[in-house]
C-alpha cells in the first residue's frame, strides 16, 4: 500500500467516525403517533400505525439530509416521484446513498488492483470522484425511466378503464359520477386504484369528477387521462352522448400503445443485428485469414 492510499484510507475512517458520531447526537425527529400516544396514554390507538422503522434506510437518509445539508440546488422530478409515489426524501436519500457508495468502494478497488499493478496517485483520485459523480445521477436515470414504464401502465389501464365506463353509461344507465366510480373500482391494478382514490376524494369535498380526473392527470403528466376529464365534462355539464366518444378515444390510445410497441420491437430488432452478426464475422475472418496469410508471405 502507498502512502497516498494509506492516507485516503485513514482519512475516510476519520471521516466516517465523525460522521456517525454527528448522526448519533444530532436530535432525532419523533414519530407523531409514539408522541400522540406517550401525551395521551387513554387515547385509542390508530390501526396499523406506521412505525419509524418501516421507513427505507434511504428515506432516512433522505429526511437527515433534508434538516442538515443545503439541498436547494439540487433539481427534484416531482411529477416522475408523484407517478412512482416516492418522496423527495427518499430521492434525496438515494443520491447519497450513491455517491457514499462510489467513494468508498472505487478507493478499495483500486488499492486493491494497486497490489498488483502499479499506478499513479492521481489514478485512484480520479476514479473516485469520476464515480462519485456517476453515481450522484444513477437515481435520475432510475426515477425517470421507472416513471416511463408507469406512464406507460397507466395508458394502457386508461384505455381498458375508458371502455369501462362508456359500457357503464350506455349499459347500466348510470351517472357520470356514478359509471366513473364504478369502473375505477372494477380493476385492482395500482392505476385503478390512483382515479378510484382521486374519484372518492373529490365526492367527499365536493369537486366534480372531472376536475378530479383533471388533478390526476397534472400530478402524473398524463394528457389522455386529461382528454377523459374533457369528455366526461362534456357529458356531465351539457348531457351529451359520450359512448361513441369514449369508445372512439379507447380505440385511439389502443392504436397509440400498439404503435409504440411495434417501434419498440423494430428498435430492438435493430439493436440485435450487430450482436447476432458479429459470429457470422468471427467465422468468416478465422476462414480468410489462412489463405491472406500465405498469399501475404509468398
Amino acid at each position: 500500500m502507498t502512502i497516498l492510499m494509506g492516507s485516503v484510507l485513514a482519512g475516510m475512517l476519520v471521516m466516517a467516525g465523525v460522521a456517525t458520531f454527528g448522526w448519533w447526537a444530532s436530535p432525532a425527529q419523533p414519530d407523531l403517533v409514539t408522541t400522540l400516544d406517550r401525551l395521551s396514554p387513554h387515547r385509542t390507538p390508530l390501526a396499523n400505525p406506521v412505525a419509524p422503522s418501516a421507513a427505507s434506510t434511504g428515506e432516512r437518509v433522505g429526511r437527515w439530509a433534508i434538516h442538515r445539508l443545503p439541498l436547494a440546488w439540487i433539481t427534484v422530478p416531482t411529477k416522475d416521484l408523484a407517478v412512482l409515489r416516492k418522496s423527495a426524501a427518499s430521492f434525496y436519500g438515494d443520491k447519497l446513498t450513491f455517491a457514499a457508495l462510489a467513494i468508498v468502494a472505487v478507493p478499495l478497488l483500486t488499492w486493491l488492483f494497486s497490489l498488483s499493478i502499479p499506478m499513479p496517485p492521481v489514478l485512484p483520485v480520479g476514479a473516485t470522484l469520476a464515480a462519485a459523480v456517476v453515481a450522484w445521477f444513477v437515481p435520475d436515470l432510475n426515477v425517470r425511466d421507472d416513471a416511463a414504464k408507469a406512464r406507460t401502465e397507466v395508458a394502457r389501464a386508461l384505455a381498458a378503464y375508458t371502455d369501462l365506463v362508456a359500457l357503464e353509461r350506455r349499459g347500466g344507465g348510470s351517472g357520470s359520477r356514478q359509471a366513473m366510480e364504478v369502473a375505477a373500482e372494477i380493476g385492482d391494478s395500482w392505476p385503478f386504484r390512483r382515479i378510484s382514490e382521486a374519484l372518492a376524494r373529490s365526492r367527499f369535498s365536493g369537486q366534480q369528477p372531472w376536475d378530479a380526473l383533471h388533478d390526476l392527470a397534472n400530478e402524473l403528466a398524463v394528457t389522455d387521462l386529461d382528454d377523459l376529464a374533457d369528455i366526461m365534462r362534456l357529458c356531465g355539464e351539457e348531457g351529451a352522448q359520450v359512448y361513441d366518444s369514449l369508445r372512439a378515444k379507447a380505440e385511439a390510445s389502443r392504436n397509440a400503445l400498439l404503435a409504440a410497441d411495434q417501434a419498440d420491437a423494430n428498435a430492438d430488432g435493430e439493436r440485435m443485428f450487430i450482436p447476432a452478426s458479429l459470429p457470422a464475422i468471427v467465422f468468416v475472418t478465422i476462414l480468410l485469414a489462412p489463405p491472406l496469410m500465405r498469399l501475404l508471405t509468398s
